[in-house]
Formats: C-alpha cells, structure tokens, sequence
C-alpha cells in the first residue's frame, strides 16, 4: 500500500503543485484552531471567574472571537481546495490511465473478463487518489487536533485521558476490519454490476432496440438487470447493516466515556477540585478528543479503503504491455519479398483449443490472397497474428526475413490497412468517420472526399444536412445542432460498409491490405462494385482477402482453404474446382442457390 500512496502523492503533485502547499498551510491551520479555541475559553472563564481586568478580557475575547471565525469559515476554505483539487487530479489519472489503456498494444486483455472488472474499478476509484492524499493529510490534522486536546485534557486528569484514548483501540480495529470487508466486497459484486450496466444499455441502444421489440424480450432483459441489481444491493445492504451496527456500539460506548467524564469534573468542580475553565475545558477537550479520535480512525479506515481501490487504478497504469516490445526495434522494409507464416501454433488462452495448427503459409509480395473455410477455421486470427495483435504461442512470422516481433507494432500496423466485417461506426461527424483511418492528416478535406469519392460513399455524405460535418449518430448532437435534433443522420448498413471502406482508403498505399468481408451485408450490385473498386485500390499492394462469398474471391492469385487450423488446399480458382476437393465443393454449394433446380441435379 505504501506504493500506492506515492502513486497518488505523485499524480497530486503533478496535477496541482502550487494548490496543495496552499491546502497543506489551511488544514494546519483548521488542525490548530480548535485548539486555541479550548485554551481562549478557559482563559475567559477563569479570568471571568477571577475578575480579570478589562483590558485581559477585551483581549482575550478578541482572540477567542478571531479563533472562532477560523473555525467556522476553515471548513468552507478547505470544502472548495478539496473539491479544485480532485477535480485537477480527476483530469490527471483519467488521462493517465486511458495512456495507460493504450500501451496495451494488443487484443488479449480486452478479451479478459478480469481484466474488465478491475479496469471497470479503476474508472470508479479516478478520483479516489486525491482521497488518498487529503485523507493523508486530514490524519495528519486529526493527529495535531488530537495531539493538543489529549495535552490540555491530561492537565486535568490523566486517568480520563487514558480511559478515552482507550476506547479507540477497539473502534480502529472494527473500523479497519469494515473498510477492509467493503473493499472485498465492491470486488466481489463487479460482475454483477458490470452485468447490470450490460442488460441496461441493452434496453437503451438502437442496435438492440429492433431484436427487443421484435422478439419482445425486453421484459426479459429487465429482469436480468434487475436481478443483478438485487444481488448487488443484497450485498451492500449487509454491508451497511454489519457497519451500523458495530458504529452504533462504538458511538454509545464514546457516549458512556463522556457522560462518565462530565459527572465526574461536576463532581471535582462542587469539592473545590477542579476550577471552572477547568471544568469547561475538560468539556471542550473530552468532546474534541473524542471528535478528533474519531476523525482519525474514520480516516485512517477511509485511507486503508482508498488505498485498496485505487490499488486497481495503480495495477492497470503500472501494467507492463500485453505483448513484448522491443527495447530497440528494427526497421521493417517495404514489403518486396513476402510474409512468412512458419509453424504457426495459436491459442487464446491454455483453457482453449489450438485454433491455430503448425500452419506454414507464404503470402507473396503484390499479390493477392484469398482466405477461405468455414466458420472457426482460424481465418479472423489469422488476421490479429498478422496485425500483432496477438503473438503465436509456437512458431514465427517473418516480413521480409524480419521477425514482426522484433518491430514495434505501430510501425507494422502503419503498414497496413484494411477493413473488418465488424466495422466501427462512430457516432461521429462523416469526416471524423473518414479521416479516423488516418488522424495526421484528419484535415486534409480534399483526401476525406476522394477517400470517399473511391469508396462510393461521396455522393450520400456530401448530400448530408451539414455535408460532411453531419453526426452520424441519433445518440448526440453538435453544438450547432442542439437546437434541431432532426439532423443527426443513421447510415444504413451498406452506407456504413462504404464509410469503413472510405477509412481504409484514406490511409493511402500500404504494404499490406486486409479485406475481411469487405461486402458482407450489400446487395448484389453494390457487392460487385465495392470489388471492382478495392481491385483497383490493391493493385500492387499485398492483399489478403477473407470472405464466405467464393465468387468474390476467385480472381485471387492464390486460394487457401483453411480447415481446423491448417491449411486443407491452395492454388488458384479453375485449379481448386478441377481438383473436386472443399473448395469446389463450397463453390458448388453457393452456386447451387443460383441455378435452376434442374442444373442443380446435374451437378
């Protein structure tokens, strides 16, 4: 834990230097000023008491009236530099752990449920940090609260003094225990709520709003979310039972100390052994003694439980790459040779089958290759093994010679374009849905529309209300358009397929180009034509063409027909189909759909 609080100290410093020697100066003066309030009250009792004179009294009630105003207005001071502070050191680790996210350079924790919950924690626990430290701070100034009323109250009577100091012993260790049992349990419930937050924007998108209407499911759906939410609130209701009870103990037990104590100094008072001010301080102190004691083991208790939840926002920043990058990258060439797949053994996880079989596959320089099989053959991871997504657990893949592990993955993947049959579709500007495929040049307006133009997307952006400046998206609205909500535009699927195209396209020539179901979802003819125009675009480029539709890849140079992870046959279209083997006879199967039930017979 203590790596954790310089963790949150660092991030503190960093995001407002200058606001926490200010915030550091006022909560040692709010730590002193109770002080001198029970001392100034003393004296005015015991002078009041004694007749002091005038010019004593005057000044003393100065004094006690300046220390008061302290007490009341500290608060309020200290109330706006904690919520400044938290709000810099929010903006501070929220930019700090979505750097972090981004270090990740592959797929594998994303694809990890554990993963989810503790990154789902550190998003909660952003703000958690600046607790850490204000509540390191807030110790420190229940420490020297405490510190002068336990002073001023042994003065009076030792015997008391121990006797309260005792009683918060048991109340830091139940405190401790209840912070520690929170923390676990926040833990414990992540699923679920993560769970509930998955069935609730289940029923508030448009991408499943169709399904739920359709398939009446909704009602289904909410009980699922609400049985998560019951599960949750079951948990934090024992919770929260298990902590009133064990405070409401501690509290009529500070409440016995205290009405013993006060019987007590009346008692001494009406025998000549105690002074009034001794008697009114002995109030203020035990009161304060017992408010600052209690101040620090709630603190110490929050701090323990700050410092277990903003454990995960540490976890994930301080993670190390989910694949290995080279302390000194090599240069990758331009593709002139080919890629070299050798041995190739994948899995996700030892928990999973190999997907994946000692494939060796050689993908020629400016040609175009063609992926094929059924569904699970390992076509798709393939793709993340070429992209780097994920490294191979067995075997090699080569650029040219080089090992693709030994290059950093942004220097390969500038190398690439493609586009995926699960597209993104922003709820964004066209333009920004464009010029995603490649940020530097997201300004250059001319290439957004020829990016377009040759994806045959232009004409249906252009017409857009605001052009290319037009949300695609009826989640949100630009400030321009806040006032007529009609003009957020939802593409159709074949629009959208075009504007994924239009990204890959916008990246300009690339060595590589990944087209996965490029056409999936388009009609005939925009089917044709989206082939036709990415025949153009991967003309003297590497292509690697994955599709279930066979007719759109029987142009390709060379066919692989993978099956259970390795490769079944290869070789070009008219060679597969006379060899009658599964290629042929997918071919065959898709074309039976297309001929006349006699032809179909025939075959």
């Amino acid at each position: 834990m203590i790596g954790t609080a310089k963790a949150a100290a660092g991030v503190a410093l960093r995001a407002a230097p200058g606001l926490m020697v200010v915030y550091v100066l006022v909560m040692l003066a709010e730590a002193i000023a109770p002080i001198a309030v029970a001392w100034l009250t003393k004296l005015v009792v015991d002078s009041l008491a004694g007749e002091g004179s005038a010019a004593e009294l005057t000044t003393l009630a100065v004094g006690l009236a300046a220390a008061g105003v302290l007490v009341s207005a500290l608060p309020q001071l200290m109330q706006y530099l904690t919520s400044e502070m938290g709000r810099l050191f929010t903006a501070q680790t929220t930019a700090q752990l979505f750097s972090a996210t981004l270090r990740f350079a592959g797929l594998r924790r994303f694809e990890d449920p554990n993963f989810h919950d503790q990154l789902r924690m550190a998003r909660n626990s952003l703000s958690t940090g600046q607790e850490v430290v204000t509540g390191s701070l807030g110790i420190v100034s229940a420490v020297i609260t405490l510190t002068g009323m336990v002073g001023s109250l042994l003065m009076v009577s030792p015997v008391l003094t121990g006797i309260v100091l005792a009683t918060g012993v048991p109340a830091l260790l139940a405190q401790l225990r209840l912070s520690h049992r929170r923390a676990a349990m926040m833990w414990d419930i992540g699923p679920a709520e993560r769970r509930q937050m998955f069935y609730g924007d289940l029923l508030t998108t448009v991408a499943a709003a169709k399904e739920i209407r359709l398939f009446n499911s909704g009602r289904f759906l909410r009980g699922r979310m609400m049985t998560e939410l019951r599960t949750s609130n079951a948990a934090r209701r024992r919770m929260d039972i298990k902590e009133l009870s064990v405070e409401g103990l501690l509290t009529l037990l500070g409440a016995l100390v205290a009405g013993g104590g006060l019987i007590w100094a009346v008692v001494s008072a009406g025998s000549g052994a105690l002074s009034v001010g001794d008697v009114a301080l002995l109030i203020a102190a035990i009161g304060a003694v017992q408010a600052a004691l209690n101040g620090l083991i709630v603190g110490i208790a929050a701090l323990h439980q700050d410092l277990l939840m903003f454990g995960h926002y540490v976890a994930v920043t301080s993670a190390e790459p989910d694949l290995p990058i080279p302390a000194e990258p090599v240069p990758l060439p331009r593709l002139k040779h080919g890629i070299q797949l050798t041995n190739v053994w994948f899995r996700y996880s030892e928990d999973h089958p190999w997907i994946l079989r000692g494939l060796n596959l050689f993908i020629p320089a400016a040609a175009a290759v063609a992926i094929v099989g059924l569904n699970g053959a390992g076509k798709s991871t393939l793709v993340k093994l070429l992209c780097r997504f994920y490294d191979p657990q067995h075997g090699s893949i080569t650029w040219d010679g080089v090992d693709i592990r030994d290059v950093h993955p942004d220097d390969l993947r500038h190398r690439i374009s493609g586009v995926f049959q699960d597209h993104m579709a922003y709820d964004m500007s066209a333009a920004d849905n464009v010029s995603i495929g490649f940020v530097p040049a997201r300004e250059d307006e001319g290439r957004i529309r020829g990016a377009a133009h040759e994806a045959g997307i232009d004409d249906k952006l252009s017409s857009l209300p605001r052009g290319y400046d037009t949300l695609l998206t009826r989640m949100f609205f630009s400030d321009e358009d806040k006032d007529d909500p009609d003009t957020g535009v939802v593409l159709s699927g074949g629009q959208w397929q075009r504007t994924a195209l239009a990204r890959a396209m916008f990246r300009g020539h690339r060595d590589l180009v990944i087209l996965d179901e490029p056409s999936a979802g388009l009609d005939p003819e925009a089917e044709a034509d989206v082939h036709a125009r990415t025949r153009r675009r991967r003309h003297g480029a590497t292509s690697l063409l994955i599709s279930h539709r066979l007719n759109t890849v029987r142009d390709a140079d060379l066919i692989i027909v993978l099956e259970n992870g390795t490769i079944r046959e290869a070789g070009k279209h008219h060679a597969l189909m006379a060899a009658r083997g599964p290629y042929a006879r997918l071919f065959n199967l898709q074309a039976t759909g297309y001929r006349e039930p006699e032809e179909a017979v025939a075959l």
